[in-house]
């Protein structure tokens, strides 16, 4: 890290290579940081920056950032950066680390984002004992948002939520996250470390260090909580604030090694790579050759096919295999799919719904929230949804006609009593496959063998195969006789 320079004085301490030159998140004032004066992610980043540069893992760092006062650790450190949502970095880290295993993948989080809507994630990362590193920054409040109590919180610690101190009977009492880990069977390292005087400070220091050497040795889970210091929200100065954390969060938060498992543990073992693609049907119990090799061929190339559908009745109703044969259908077809299911917690007579496009162009969500085709098995359903149907779009629905009151004459319509024709072709339950029938006439670009293999693959019994069979062959019927009452 020294060099010689040309007046003959040497560099003896310099920034760490694993930060940017320059920090472009503004034009001016790119030498410097966004954080508060006496904030104690400034230390924690050149903690770590000078650990990731000493261990020699730049290019294999991969650091999860935060939602809170670290957020813009992407604008510091030049390692590879992922920014994860509010209190999902574990997650994020674990996927990182599983996907990416040569990598080291280090967690950053602050204290409102990993032990308040964090706290699963952190507790069952640390269970499970995932390969990562994760560094802990307790100021013990909510800072970026103004100064809220957080779980860590000290007892009488006053907040803008708690003006005369954090109370046990109401904001029950500090949530001690080393302790909690610690007892668990899998972490291998996990240690407090304060900022409260240079002694502190170089002590965490070589706990962050040896935090992350822990991954880079494979042994496993790390995590480092570190006291800081928050001048600005606790309304100190900054020697004031680097004074409270020793003198006072130290009582609640004592120091030391909660567990280290460093000298006996041994090395993971790499998970196995993922299986090739394909082999995937084979791990599935899915034949290759019952799989079909796909059947855009047999459409219409130049069609543009933009579907997206809203199926929508009571559980029981068939809702969501509705809507799962017609993505399937697709899929096997050659098209960009996706079904995305919604249902109410009863197992019947609850809602349901369930949103299926099909596209020759990548999917950008799978929400169908302007359907051009909404089936409604139910009234209740047609009353919900209706009004969200694209003009020009169809309504299929379940009934004898619609209300008197309906009103919409932009849209095709196509009213039939489903429930009671598939009660007459065999079996009450078959009413959603004749709805189908009709909705697949009218988008009139899915061949029948993609239809038929969808089917076939979703639903087991031979019996039920042939009945919906012929109720889709119905609902063809019935929409094309039915043409003469839809608009033109």
């Amino acid at each position: 890290m020294s060099s010689e320079l040309a007046s003959g004085y040497t560099v003896v301490h310099a920034k760490s290579k694993a930060f940017y030159e320059r920090y472009e998140r503004k034009d001016d004032l790119q030498h410097q940081t966004h954080f508060c004066p006496g904030c104690g992610h400034g230390n924690v980043h050149k903690m770590l920056a000078s650990a990731i540069a000493e261990l020699g893992i730049q290019d294999r760092t991969i650091l999860v950032g935060p939602v809170g006062c670290g957020v813009f650790t992407y604008y510091y450190f030049d390692v590879g950066n992922v920014s994860a949502a509010h209190g999902r970095a574990p997650a994020v880290a674990t996927a990182m680390k599983r996907s990416s295993p040569e990598g080291i993948v280090i967690s950053y989080q602050g204290d409102g984002d990993l032990s308040a809507i964090g706290s699963a994630e952190i507790l069952h990362a640390a269970n499970r004992g995932e390969h990562i590193t994760v560094i802990f920054v307790n100021n013990a409040i909510y800072s970026m948002t103004g100064g809220q109590f957080a779980p860590t919180t000290l007892l009488g610690q006053k907040s803008t939520t708690t003006p005369d101190g954090r109370n046990a009977a109401t904001e029950g009492y500090p949530l001690h996250v080393c302790e909690l880990l610690a007892t668990l069977e899998a972490p291998v390292y996990i240690e407090r470390v304060g900022l409260g005087d240079n002694k502190q400070i170089a002590q965490a220091a070589r706990a962050i260090k040896r935090a992350v050497e822990c991954q880079v040795r494979g042994l496993g889970f790390s995590l480092i909580e570190v006291l800081s210091p928050c001048p600005t929200i606790w309304k100190m100065t900054p020697v004031d604030a680097q004074h409270w954390v020793r003198d006072v969060m130290e009582k609640t938060f004592p120091l030391g090694v909660f567990r280290d498992r460093t000298r006996e543990a041994q090395p993971r073992p790499q998970r196995e790579p993922a299986p090739p693609l394909e082999q995937i049907p084979r791990i599935l119990g899915v034949a290759n050759e019952d799989l079909p090799e796909g059947n855009a061929h047999v459409m219409e190339q130049e069609k543009e096919i933009d579907l997206q559908v809203r199926i929508a009745g009571f559980g029981g109703q068939g809702v969501l295999l509705l809507g799962e044969v017609l993505a399937e259908a697709g899929l096997d077809a050659g098209l960009e799919v996706s079904w995305l299911p919604s249902y109410g917690p009863e197992m019947r007579s609850g809602t349901s719904n369930c949103h299926v496009r099909l596209s020759r162009q990548p999917i950008d969500s799978p929400l169908v929230t302007v359907p051009n085709v909404l089936v409604a098995m139910n009234e209740p359903s047609l009353r919900k949804f209706d009004a969200s149907v694209r003009p020009g779009g169809w309504i299929i629905y379940n009934g004898e006609a619609f209300p008197p009151e309906y009103q919409r004459k932009d849209v095709h319509v196509l009213a039939r009593p489903f429930t009671r024709l598939a009660d007459e072709l065999g079996d009450a339950r078959a009413s959603n496959m004749i709805m189908l029938g009709a909705l697949l006439e009218i988008a009139d670009f899915l061949p029948q063998v993609s239809i038929a293999a969808a089917l076939r693959r979703l639903v087991k019994n031979p019996k039920w195969v042939e009945l919906d069979e012929r109720a889709m062959a119905l609902g063809r019927k019935i929409h094309k006789e039915s043409l003469d009452e839809v608009l033109p």
